[in-house]
Order: structure tokens, then C-alpha cells, then sequence
């Protein structure tokens, strides 16, 4: 494998607006999370960006810059454009999409999601974690992976994910954590498919990939990282980060 790191990022949040800009421990979230990807040593870095404002925070932090279209529907549309940008001669044939509001991410996860990939009837490999909270599994807003590990397997073939504490009965739950390593010609027939049925219902769109025939595994991790969406959850970043420098 020949891995690239994209960040897609853009100042539009509907709970926290101007996100890749909010400043933790005296940098923008986006130089933190840049330096998290870059500390993984998988692959060359870059943040596909949506605004200038962002590039200009990228570049001063030493990070490569690429604009894109800021009406693309999603953060693979974006990695997918920034990485026809990038990479025209096609080297890279893992992309690996890194959300923009990880700045506390253990770089090990960055290495871990790759794992599935090892297979190759694998299109598409992202991260679990154990539920252990009965409130997350039930809220919709913690997606769950229908997935069985055997025993002693680090890495297990996804067969559906949803809003819903899936599968039912006893047994583990897992939680899905949305960072993902595509394969480069999964990642264009995915942005080239229209959003599907199962996906516009559970409005999660790893679902399109699923309808369309696509292999998704995942690799467990210990816990999930913590991700910043709102107010809240940046203060509490500031409070993680305090004193960090890279």
C-alpha cells in the first residue's frame, strides 16, 4: 500500500461554526489535528480545504493546502478532489480520510484503520469501539457497526450500520468512528454513485458504499477519540491540549 492522509475541512458547522479555526492551546484545531496525521508516519498529509482562510492556517502551520469546491457535498467528495489535485499520476492507492475535529487523536488509530486493507477483498476499512454506556447505545447520534469479531481477530467484515443499537439481542455493541481508508478506485466509484436509499434513510453515507456492493471491514481500537462539535466540546479540548506544542 501507498497511503495518503486527507483532512477534508471546512468553516461551515451548523453547532460550531468556524471549527478548523478555533484556536486550542494558542493554534487553529486544524494545525493540531495535522500534526496528529502526520505523527501516524503512514503517508504524505494534506487537508482538503474549502475556504482560504483555512489554506492560510494549513500552509502557516507548515501543512499542504489544497482547495476545493466548497459546494461538494461531503468530506469524500472533497478528499476525492483534492486528491485528483495532488495525485494525478494515481501513486497513492490508499486514501485515508481524517476528520477535521480530532486534535486529541491517538496517532496509533491513523495506523490501525489501515489493517483491513491487508485483505485485498477490502474496499473500504474504518474503526470500531466497544459500547459500554447503555445511553450511547441508544442515541442516534453514536452509530453503530454490525460487525462479529472472532475470537482473537482485530479486524472483522462489517455488515450493516445504523442510528439503531444493532444488531439485537445479547452481545457486543460497536460503535463506529468515522475515519476511514479507501481504497482509491472504491473511492471513485463512490462519489461517481448517487446517495441511495438505505443512506438518505440513516443518513449515513458508508450506507451508498454497502447498497452499491462495496467490502467495508473495521479494526477495533481501545476507545474512541474525542471528536469536537460543540462549544462544549472545544472547551474541553482547550483543557486537553493546554500546554500542548508540536
Amino acid at each position: 500500500m501507498n497511503p495518503i492522509v486527507l483532512i477534508p475541512a471546512r468553516m461551515a458547522s451548523s453547532r460550531l461554526p468556524g471549527k478548523p479555526l478555533a484556536a486550542i492551546a494558542g493554534r487553529p484545531m486544524i494545525a493540531h489535528v495535522l500534526d496528529r496525521a502526520r505523527e501516524a508516519g503512514v503517508g504524505p498529509v494534506a487537508v482538503a480545504c474549502a475556504e482560504a482562510e483555512i489554506a492560510d492556517a494549513v500552509r502557516a502551520a507548515g501543512g499542504v493546502a489544497v482547495m476545493t469546491d466548497p459546494d461538494l457535498p461531503s468530506g469524500s467528495d472533497r478528499c476525492f478532489a483534492a486528491l485528483a489535485a495532488l495525485d494525478p499520476a494515481g501513486e497513492h492507492d490508499v486514501v485515508v480520510n481524517l476528520q477535521g475535529d480530532l486534535p486529541t487523536l491517538d496517532p496509533a488509530a491513523i495506523r490501525a484503520v489501515l489493517t483491513p486493507l491487508a485483505d485485498p477483498a477490502i474496499d473500504i476499512a474504518t474503526l470500531v469501539t466497544a459500547i459500554h454506556d447503555a445511553s450511547e447505545a441508544s442515541a442516534p447520534n453514536f452509530v453503530k457497526a454490525a460487525v462479529v469479531f472472532a475470537e482473537g481477530a482485530e479486524t472483522a467484515r462489517a455488515l450493516y450500520f445504523s442510528r439503531l443499537p444493532v444488531p439485537f439481542g445479547s452481545g457486543p455493541l460497536w460503535h463506529h468512528i468515522g475515519i476511514y481508508a479507501w481504497r482509491r478506485a472504491a473511492l471513485a466509484r463512490f462519489v461517481a454513485l448517487p446517495p441511495s436509499g438505505l443512506e438518505l434513510r440513516e443518513k449515513l453515507e458508508q450506507l451508498r458504499a454497502m447498497e452499491a456492493g462495496m467490502t467495508i471491514a473495521c479494526a477495533r481500537i481501545a476507545t474512541a477519540p474525542f471528536g469536537v462539535d460543540t462549544p462544549e466540546d472545544l472547551a474541553r479540548a482547550r483543557v486537553l491540549l493546554e500546554g500542548h506544542t508540536a
